[in-house]
């Protein structure tokens, strides 16, 4: 987000934060019964917003009072905590805090943090009829949730409502202060990471027939909410987009689902296997629903490289492992074809994946070894910026006569590159790019 931006965020915020301490303010003088310069907290009106003005003001502005009111109390103590302290009031025939006035402790947290009940008491007072009606603000269809500004575990508070902590969405919180979701951290409990490349769509050598499938991919991407939504076609057809690519290592799977996101503007975050597959009864689910429950949430799109290793053909049930086995292949591809967004499983051999499965793509997509003309466009754009090869390669030739993938080309040019600094030139020899391919054929078992 650019400095001028953050200052606009800031400068929404400040009078919507002074908003809602005038309204914490007259909610307590008027429930309390003391003089206040309002009867009602509703004729306190929420500052302008300027549409363009901020983030946080294209958030809020199409909220109305009591969801605008809501966000910025469950904003309230990541902003400007101390202006919930009032609310820390005590009960003194008690001795305890009032309990119309709800609030929870958070680890971590020394103020009062809001729950749903401190929401009714600023908006409704003792009156049922508000009470029902901001009940009814927080059902999940809903624009606060609904829109993920917030997000309310109930099963902390034994299923009420009122009791449950107001935590605003993560996402939601970052738009609101730097403008920059926070991307997820790799790991165990996250087995997925981001990919990103510096090529463009125009770099993508692949065969127009080839092309022309990705193509609908992208197409689909970019359209689907007219085909789904204005057609109505979201009653017949899902709305997600299941795609196995497949063919030999290095025919350029990975890229092509990398520059499908790089063109749509959608993250692809690629699923590590090996983190996701557990010995562990119920894990393997539990990490990779961790994967989807993100996705979904945020438009991603999901690519799984090696997909047999984790959706492959399942096997005879001679022992209870294998039972379990098949009911976490049963359950993954269950949870694959209900997803929203766009799937994209890689492998080396189609049939390696279970039949059923396989039945349920949108697209199935051959990468083959590419063949001379596009080994040649290859060759070219390896050798497109400042490393050029001496006078007397003829590309052309080394297209023609060797069967070798994108990804061994680029491996060949890292070669021949180094070996032209190591001879302090920025010229790449003929001999330096052959013996890079013979080390590319032979990784294959390969002897040329």
């Amino acid at each position: 987000m650019a400095m001028n931006e953050l200052v606009h965020n800031a400068a929404a915020l400040e009078p919507e934060l002074d908003w809602l301490a005038a309204v914490a303010d007259a909610a307590v003088r008027l429930y309390f019964g003391h003089e206040c310069a309002v009867d009602d907290v509703r004729q306190l009106a929420p500052p302008a917003l300027e549409p363009d003005g901020s983030p946080y003001a294209r958030v809020a502005q199409d909220l109305s009072f009591e969801e605008r009111l809501v966000l910025i109390l469950a904003l309230a103590p990541q902003l400007r905590p101390q202006s919930l302290d009032p609310l820390l009031m005590k009960n003194a025939q008690f001795d305890r805090g009032y309990t119309e006035l709800g609030g929870v402790t958070v680890a971590g947290h020394g103020g009062f943090w809001p729950t749903v009940e401190t929401a009714a008491f600023l908006l409704a007072g003792g009156g049922l009829a508000r009470r029902f009606e901001l009940q009814a603000l927080l059902e999940p269809d809903r624009p606060l949730r609904a829109r993920k500004l917030l997000d309310l575990d109930e099963s902390r508070s034994g299923g009420n409502l009122f009791a449950a902590p107001l935590q605003v969405h993560r996402d939601c919180l970052a738009t609101a202060t730097t403008g920059v979701k926070p991307q997820p951290a790799f790991g165990g409990g996250f087995p997925a990471v981001r990919l990103e490349t510096k090529l463009e769509w125009d770099d993508l050598v692949l065969s127009g027939e080839i092309l022309e499938d990705v193509e609908e991919i992208r197409a689909w991407i970019e359209h689907r909410e007219t085909l789904l939504r204005a057609w109505q076609l979201d009653r017949k057809i899902k709305p997600g987009f299941r795609s196995l690519f497949y063919g030999p290592p290095g025919t350029g799977k990975t890229l092509t689902a990398s520059l499908l996101g790089k063109a749509t503007g959608l993250p692809v975050y690629r699923v590590d296997l090996s983190m996701v597959v557990s010995k562990w009864v119920g894990e393997t689910e539990k990490n990779l629903a961790a994967v989807f429950d993100q996705a979904e949430e945020r438009d991603w799109i999901l690519f799984f490289d090696e997909a047999d290793a984790l959706f492959g053909k399942r096997t005879q049930t001679s022992s209870a492992n294998d039972r379990y086995a098949n009911q976490e292949v049963a359950y993954l591809l269950q949870r694959v074809e209900d997803f929203p967004g766009v799937a994209i499983l890689a492998s080396n051999l189609k049939g390696n994946l279970d039949e059923a499965f396989a039945r349920r793509f949108q697209s199935m997509i051959y990468f083959p070894l590419p063949g001379p003309e596009e080994r040649l466009r290859l060759w070219r754009q390896a050798f497109s910026g400042k490393v050029r090869p001496e006078p007397g390669v003829d590309l052309e030739s080394l297209a023609a006569e060797f069967e070798i993938t994108g990804g061994g080309i680029v491996n060949v040019l890292r070669y021949a590159a180094l070996m032209a600094l190591r001879n302090g030139t920025d010229l790449v020899r003929l001999q330096d790019i052959r013996h890079g391919i013979r080390r590319e054929f032979r990784k294959d078992g390969k002897v040329i």
